[in-house]
C-alpha cells in the first residue's frame, strides 16, 4: 500500500526532495523550504491517501489536502518564497516518490498512481491558488498604506495653506492692514500655493489612472510665455533676477500642455523657491538637431555629492526647507516621460542646478 510506502521511507523521500531543491537552479530554494517545507508536503500527501482508502471519505480527502496545500502557499508567501517553488516542491516529491517505487519495486497499484497525481495536482492548484490570492492582497495592503500616506501629506499640505490664508484674510477683515501690504503678500502666496497643489495632484491623477493624453501642437514661446508669467510674479516678491532668454521663432513640441506646463512650473516653483536672496533664475529653450531642450537654472548653491537622482524619488527633500510632500520632482518626470520625452538634473557645486526637459521637436 503506497501510504505504508512513503511512511516507512519518509526520511529517504525528505532526504530526496531536499537533494533535488538544493541544485536546483531556479528557482532557489530556501533554508525554509528545505527544513520545513518538504516534511510538511510529505506528511500531507500520506494523510490524504489514509483517507482516500475510504470511498466515503474522498471528498473529505480532497477538501483535507486543499486546505492544508492552501495554508501551505500563505506561510510560504510570507517566507518570502517565490510561487515557482511551490509548483517545483510537489513536483520534487513526486519524483522522488516514483523514483523510490521503481528502485524498490514496490507494490503501488496504478490506481494509487493516479490518486497520487490527483492529490499533488489538488495540492499544486490550491496552493498556487491562495498563494496568489494572498500576494494579491498583500500587494492591495501596500497600495493602500502608499495611498493613505499620500493623502494624508496632501491634507496636512492643504490645511498649512487654508490656514495661512485664513489668517491672513482675518487680519485684513478687521481692517488693520491693507491688501498692498506683507499681509496681502502672504494671502497671495498662500493662494498661489493652494492652486499649485491642485494643479499637481490633478496632474499626478491623471498620469497614475492612465487618462489619455490630449496630445496637441505647441508652439515653443507660447508655451514659455504661459508658464513664466507666475515664477516671474514669485521671484519678484522674493527679490531675485528672472531672465528668460528670446526664444528662436517656429519652434513646437507634440505633447499634452497641461502635464507638460505643470512639470516645467513645478521646476520654476523649486527654482524660485532654493534660490538664494538676489540670486538668479534663468529660463531658456532652444533646439539641438530633433530635439527641444527647456532649461531652467537656479542658484540654489548646488547638490551634495551624489544626490542629484534622489531630487526625483517620491517625498525626497534633500533642501533644509521641508515645506511641500516633496513629490513634485516626481511627478514632473513622469509627466515628461509620458510625453516622450526626459527630465534630467545637472549639478553646479556651489552654485546651482540645471534641470532639463528634453523633448521631441515637431516638424
Amino acid at each position: 500500500m503506497l501510504p505504508e510506502f512513503l511512511r516507512t521511507n519518509r526520511a529517504m523521500l525528505i532526504a530526496r526532495c531536499r537533494s533535488k531543491a538544493a541544485i536546483r537552479r531556479a528557482p532557489r530554494a530556501t533554508e525554509h523550504e528545505l527544513r520545513y517545507g518538504i516534511p510538511l508536503f510529505l506528511d500531507q500527501l500520506i494523510d490524504a491517501l489514509q483517507l482516500e482508502d475510504s470511498p466515503s471519505s474522498k471528498t473529505a480527502s480532497s477538501s483535507s489536502i486543499g486546505s492544508t496545500a492552501a495554508q501551505h502557499g500563505n506561510e510560504l508567501l510570507r517566507s518570502g518564497v517565490a510561487v515557482g517553488q511551490v509548483v517545483h516542491d510537489y513536483g520534487d516529491l513526486c519524483q522522488a516518490i516514483t523514483e523510490a517505487a521503481i528502485e524498490q519495486n514496490a507494490p503501488v497499484s496504478a490506481a494509487e498512481f493516479r490518486t497520487l497525481n490527483r492529490c499533488l495536482d489538488e495540492a499544486i492548484a490550491s496552493a498556487v491558488s491562495e498563494f496568489g490570492r494572498q500576494r494579491d492582497e498583500l500587494a492591495s495592503d501596500a497600495a493602500r498604506r502608499v495611498t493613505n500616506e499620500r493623502l494624508g501629506f496632501l491634507a496636512h499640505e492643504l490645511r498649512n495653506l487654508i490656514g495661512t490664508a485664513s489668517l491672513a484674510a482675518g487680519t485684513i477683515k478687521r481692517g488693520g492692514v491693507g491688501l498692498t501690504g506683507a499681509t496681502g503678500s502672504l494671502l497671495d502666496r498662500s493662494l498661489s500655493g493652494l492652486r499649485d497643489l491642485v494643479d499637481r495632484t490633478l496632474v499626478e491623477v491623471r498620469l497614475t489612472a492612465g487618462i489619455p493624453e490630449r496630445r496637441e501642437r505647441i508652439e515653443v514661446a507660447d508655451f514659455i510665455a504661459d508658464v513664466q508669467a507666475a515664477a516671474a510674479i514669485e521671484a519678484e516678491r522674493r527679490d531675485l533676477e528672472f531672465i528668460v532668454a528670446p526664444i528662436e521663432d517656429g519652434l513646437a513640441i507634440e505633447g499634452d500642455r497641461q502635464i507638460l506646463a505643470a512639470a516645467l512650473a513645478n521646476i520654476l516653483q523649486n527654482a524660485v523657491k532654493f534660490t538664494r536672496a538676489r540670486g538668479r533664475v534663468a529660463l531658456n529653450a532652444y533646439s539641438v538637431a530633433d530635439r527641444i531642450l527647456i532649461g531652467v537654472e537656479d542658484e540654489c548653491g548646488g547638490l551634495p555629492t551624489g544626490k542629484a537622482e534622489e531630487l526625483f524619488r517620491p517625498f525626497e527633500q534633500l533642501s533644509a526647507e521641508r515645506t511641500g510632500l516633496g513629490l513634485g520632482l516626481s511627478i514632473s518626470r513622469r509627466g515628461v516621460e509620458a510625453n516622450g520625452g526626459t527630465l534630467y538634473v545637472r549639478n553646479l557645486p556651489g552654485t546651482g542646478c540645471v534641470f532639463t526637459i528634453d523633448l521631441p521637436r515637431t516638424g
